[in-house]
């Protein structure tokens, strides 16, 4: 009796095939979310983000509290009954300033995030799409804006105009575009040779069309990815502008700014000024960054294989 064997050549044609396949077909959202959720670490990382969340943006509606005048009289008072987490050296509510601020962080995170995302993508397709001289020379441009110190950059910026939510959302985005663009563009020069990038050129569909219909959609896990990415860079630069002195002047209020006048009393044993700031940033940097992680899993090119 003879068994007949599998041709090792035609086994390992068929799995080069079928990962060339899953490279170039884009994933089902619906497996995007399977894979996702069986990330056991991205699903922390979103549940650490939707606490965050909840905290900084319905914590003020259950606790009150005076983040605008000043109580010199209750000025880095220690936790206890009436303060959770203390009051700060102008007598503000610790825990009202802390959720104060991280509503402050979160959307200024989150507008930089998009206003990078959109100008990368924008750029970086039409970079990759084009390609030759107009490519050379857009992509000098970003090389040459990346030569320079982003927190060189970022400091200038921020003394020559005023801090404020909407300035420091386009400053911090107009610096954070550069990467996404260059991830996009490289993304776009393999997809711009696919057969229906040719199809659509050949019925004649224009660049606009081929661009934002066919082509930005095909880097979209991509875009998502690193979108995630920037919301934790941009936390990380509010902290660090805002540690500097550069940040939202008060009565406004971020965690960088709240880390940064509490590190003036190190010494003096006011640690509630200091940890709570930190912590926050910690936590939603690193669940962004989970949530990234997750997300690049998910909306990998190379698909998973199950034994």
């Amino acid at each position: 009796m003879s068994i007949d064997l599998p041709d090792v050549a035609d086994t390992t044609g068929q799995a080069a095939a079928e990962d060339r396949q899953a490279a170039v077909e884009p994933k089902q959202p619906s497996m995007v979310l399977r894979r996702f959720l069986e990330n056991k670490l991205a699903i922390l990382g979103l549940l650490l983000f939707l606490a965050m969340a909840v905290f900084c943006f319905l914590g003020p509606l259950v606790y009150h509290t005076d983040q605008i005048h000043t109580r010199l009289s209750e000025q880095t008072l220690p936790p206890g009954p009436g303060h959770p987490l203390g009051t700060d050296q102008v007598g503000y509510d610790e825990l009202g300033r802390l959720m104060v601020g991280g509503q402050t962080s979160i959307e200024i995170a989150l507008g930089a995030a998009l206003v990078a995302v959109v100008l990368g993508v924008v750029w970086g397709t039409v970079a990759g799409y084009f390609g030759g001289v107009i490519d050379s020379f857009m992509m000098r441009i970003v090389d040459s804006v990346m030569s320079i110190p982003a927190l060189f950059l970022l400091m200038f910026l921020a003394t020559m105009f005023r801090p404020s939510v909407l300035m420091l959302i386009l400053v911090l985005g107009l610096l954070a575009w550069l990467a996404p663009a260059r991830l996009v563009r490289g993304e776009t020069l393999s997809l711009r040779s696919r057969e229906y990038v040719q199809a659509v050129r050949v019925m004649g569909g224009r660049a606009p069309r081929i661009i934002f219909r066919h082509l930005v959609p095909n880097v979209l896990g991509t875009i998502v990815v690193n979108a995630t990415f920037q919301v934790a860079d941009a936390i990380l630069a509010i902290a660090a502008i805002s540690f500097l002195g550069l940040g939202i002047p008060p009565p406004a209020a971020n965690w960088g700014g709240m880390l940064s006048d509490g590190l003036n009393y190190t010494y003096s044993g006011f640690w509630w000024l200091i940890y709570p700031s930190g912590i926050a940033i910690i936590i939603t940097v690193l669940s962004f960054n989970l949530i990234g992680d997750g997300l690049r899993d998910a909306v990998g090119l190379r698909a998973h294989r199950r034994l």
